[in-house]
């Protein structure tokens, strides 16, 4: 998590970006990285507005969240032959089940995408992860990045296929191997023809923001102890950025870090509510999954409770959590854009900074760098159509690769992503060390230029972004 506040610039043309010398503090350079050295292929939206007008395209309706699937034999859910799962080097797919599940509505009509937070456990094998709708076809990307034995949760936003189904694509490189895959829903974004007969039924939009710091336990020394949870104010909350949140929000989209260091750490899961958690009956799915001594990210959407809060739960141990708030819910009129979320037929691989189209070189301690998304903004077409002005753009941000600045200090670090116009805010989008890749699905709101800026905090690390979903603007 986030926890130096000095601002680095970027530096130079790609080839020799970050090997220029950054001082924190110091802004080095006036240019952006460009994202691809050709033109980017065509991004293919899919449809949110109707003929006779927006509706309800693009707007977020919560669920309670549930499991919709789980592989291994002591859980088994819409598994017919439970299991783990073939993860190989020539990758191996299978199919789950999402439209009609668990409050998601069955016609494919109504539902433009869903919402899943999608776990690894137990894998034989390092290796990575990829969903998208079955029949679409699936490029270079990844929504979950594994080592051997480790338990990695993602959310993700994803489009079901014309069946209602989503692909789950396992690889693991040059190891065969296996892993249990599990799934959970919390929530759906509908299409403009989705049959909202009242005010209520509309759902929400999503407004992102640049990231800001609503809690950090450690502050207070007062960590989350086993099977205990805490109540965090959302609406009208002031953020360490100063930003105050609107008090007519209904959810919130929060990044939750969990540090689970301490002497009292055990293997752990964190859950975020909406609603007073009883003693005795725990959350029934988890947002994060933590190792003993394990600091790690995931993203978050949940609904706001009728008193303005949510509810932080820790099941076993000690653990501290850290909440930073990416964007917020809220109900907008429908004859606007701003907020609506178009999805992405596939996810996209955006850049990658260990490749020579983007530099290959790690971006280096206490350095940022900015990323041009103009050229991508104006690629995602639906149909042969611009989809227009864009906020934001959604998908997953994955750090590669972590080496140490010093041979004999160990590398920890995490990434900051906000608008390039503004200072770095005191939050993170994801933490690593030194090992297997680190994903998250982040929130990259644009400035008024179309530019994000990605910050390193220390040691030399390479990242790269999917693109899953993209955020509407007026």
């Amino acid at each position: 998590m986030g926890h130096g506040k000095g601002l680095a610039g970027m530096a130079g043309t790609p080839g020799a970006r970050r090997r220029c010398a950054i001082v924190v503090g110091a802004i080095l350079g006036a240019s952006v990285l460009a994202l691809s050295s050709s033109p980017l292929t065509p991004m293919s939206a899919s449809p949110v507005e109707a003929a006779d007008g927006l509706g309800a395209g693009g707007e977020y309706h919560p669920l309670t969240p549930q499991r919709i699937y789980d592989s291994r034999a002591s859980s088994a859910i819409n598994e017919p032959v439970p299991g783990p799962k073939p993860a190989t080097d020539k990758t191996a797919v299978f199919e789950i089940p999402l439209l009609g599940q668990m409050g998601v509505p069955v016609a494919p009509s109504d539902v433009l995408a869903v919402v899943v937070n999608i776990t690894v456990t137990e894998p034989t094998a390092a290796g990575w992860l990829n969903a998208y709708g079955s029949g679409a076809e699936a490029g270079t990307a990844s929504i979950v990045n594994f080592g051997a034995n480790q338990t990695v949760p993602n959310l993700t936003i994803v489009r079901p296929g014309a069946n209602g189904k989503l692909t789950i694509k396992l690889f693991t490189g040059s190891a065969v191997g296996t892993a249990h895959v599990v799934a959970d829903v919390f929530g759906w974004f509908s299409t403009s023809s989705f049959p909202a007969s009242s005010a209520a039924e509309r759902g929400s939009r999503l407004i992102p923001i640049s990231p800001g710091r609503l809690l950090d336990t450690r502050a207070a020394g007062a960590p989350l102890g086993q099977q205990q949870s805490i109540d965090v104010q959302v609406q009208g909350a002031t953020l360490a950025t100063g930003l105050t949140l609107p008090t007519d929000m209904v959810g919130v989209v929060l990044n939750l870090t969990g540090v689970n260091d301490l002497p009292g750490s055990a293997n752990t899961y964190l859950s975020v509510v909406p609603d007073a958690i009883r003693p005795g009956s725990p959350p029934g799915t988890s947002n994060l999954n933590l190792s003993k001594g394990q600091v790690k990210p995931n993203m978050v959407i949940v609904p706001v409770g009728a008193d303005g809060k949510v509810r932080l739960y820790n099941n076993t141990g000690t653990a501290h959590v850290v909440v930073d708030v990416a964007g917020y819910l809220r109900k907008v009129p429908d004859n606007t854009r701003n907020g609506r979320v178009v999805p992405l037929t596939t996810p996209y691989r955006v850049f990658d900074t260990r490749e020579g189209q983007w530099g290959d070189v790690p971006l280096g301690p206490g350095q940022a760098e900015d990323w041009s998304f103009a050229d991508f903004a104006k690629s995602v077409l639906i149909g042969t159509q611009e989809v227009g002005p864009q906020l934001a753009v959604i998908g997953n941000l994955t750090a590669a690769g972590l080496a140490r600045q010093y041979p004999a200090v160990a590398a920890s670090s995490y990434l900051t992503v906000y608008p390039s116009t503004s200072s770095k805010p005191e939050a993170s989008n994801l933490n690593m060390v030194e090992g297997p890749p680190v994903p998250n699905l982040a929130i990259m709101m644009y400035s008024t230029s179309t530019t994000v800026r990605v910050y390193n905090f220390a040691g030399y690390s390479d990242y790269l972004y999917d693109a899953s979903a993209v955020v509407l603007a007026d």
